[in-house]
Parts: structure tokens; C-alpha cells; sequence
């Protein structure tokens, strides 16, 4: 897991530690779920803190972000629409052509093994698309 320079004096991983103690409830603790599991699937992937306070992971490009509402927990798969998703985890932004989102609320469990096929996929589908193999990646930092 690598990530970009810090800011505010903090890295993006450091910040979004920050935000999941912060929530200090299910959301917090959904949220370092997720991480952990996109960490897992994807160990070369680099964390970025976004748009005021959004984490981001990138591999070869955007694989997903990781918003926290009130009621909702919602991962968006930036090239969502062209994953398979066998498991039918996407629930949310199914009408657009190109992200597709989890959206996950409290009590929701979820299969944790198509998630980390998903985060895979979803950095496959960016290493294959990637021009001049231009990459985002630990190497870089």
C-alpha cells in the first residue's frame, strides 16, 4: 500500500485513519472493513484523501472511493459498469454507463470474497486500458 505526499502535514492513509475514528460507529468500522479487504485484494493499490475528505484508492487508475453518509457506508467503482458482478453486490448507480456503487447500511453483511474479486477486477480492467502503461502505483511515491 503505498500513497501520495501528505497534506495538512498528514498522509492520505493518516487521514483517513483519522476519519474512521472519527465516526466512531458502524461506518467507521465498515469502512476499515472495506480497507482492509481492498488492501487485500489489491496490495500495490495507493490511498488518496479526495474532494474534502473522500478516500480513494487507485490502481493503474481509479478502482474505487469510499464515502460515508449518515446512513450509508457506499463504495464507487469508477468503472464499475464494466465489471462482472456475479455475486450482484452493486446496488446502487445501476443506470449510469460507466460507475456502478455498493451502497451498505448498517447491519448489512456482505460477501467479502466478491468484493476483493471486484477490486481486482476493477484494477485488471485499468492495467489493460492503461495507455503507455502510465501507473499509479507504489512504485511512483
Amino acid at each position: 500500500m503505498s500513497e501520495t505526499a501528505p497534506q495538512n502535514g498528514k498522509t492520505p492513509s493518516e487521514m483517513i485513519d483519522e476519519r474512521i475514528r472519527e465516526l466512531g460507529d458502524w461506518r467507521g468500522e465498515t469502512l476499515a472493513r472495506v480497507r482492509a479487504l481492498i488492501r487485500q485484494a489489491e496490495p500495490e493499490s495507493v490511498e488518496e484523501w479526495k474532494w474534502r475528505g473522500v478516500p480513494v484508492w487507485y490502481r493503474d487508475g481509479m478502482i474505487c472511493t469510499g464515502e460515508t453518509y449518515k446512513n450509508i457506508v457506499k463504495l464507487t467503482f469508477a468503472k464499475g459498469a464494466a465489471l462482472d458482478d456475479p455475486s450482484g453486490l452493486f446496488n446502487a448507480s445501476l443506470d449510469g454507463n460507466v460507475r456502478r456503487a455498493i451502497d451498505i447500511r448498517e447491519g448489512d453483511r456482505f460477501d467479502e470474497e466478491a468484493l476483493m474479486a471486484l477490486v481486482r477486477a476493477a484494477a485488471s480492467l485499468n492495467a489493460a486500458k492503461a495507455p503507455g502503461r502510465s501507473r499509479k502505483t507504489k512504485d511512483e511515491h
